[in-house]
């Protein structure tokens, strides 16, 4: 991800997936993969997320400056929605041991 704003993008719609649908193996591997480039590769720490009716904001710190931004709550949950309206398209195939 070459930016910050598109990888906290990236990083806040699949966790909003993963906390609607915690049993989906496939959206937190996902997260996974977000964390650590939000972390690893823009090393943002202290990261917040907060709501109200329109959007999602996120507080981090990055090299040590305390930041914010936000995103548009309608952006962040397209795939969330897309999920919920076509529900048998995403199905959850569980991690076999």
């Amino acid at each position: 991800m070459r930016s910050v704003q598109d990888a906290l993008y990236n990083w806040l719609s699949i966790k909003v997936v993963c906390d609607a649908r915690p049993e989906d193996t496939a959206a937190r591997e996902t997260l996974d993969l977000f964390n650590g480039i939000i972390k690893d590769e823009h090393h943002l720490t202290n990261i917040d997320v907060t709501t109200d009716e329109m959007m999602y904001y996120v507080s981090f710190t990055h090299e040590g400056e305390a930041k914010k931004t936000r995103f548009p709550r309608e952006l962040i949950e397209v795939m969330l929605n897309q999920i919920n309206q076509e529900p048998d398209k995403y199905c959850n195939f569980p991690i076999e041991d």
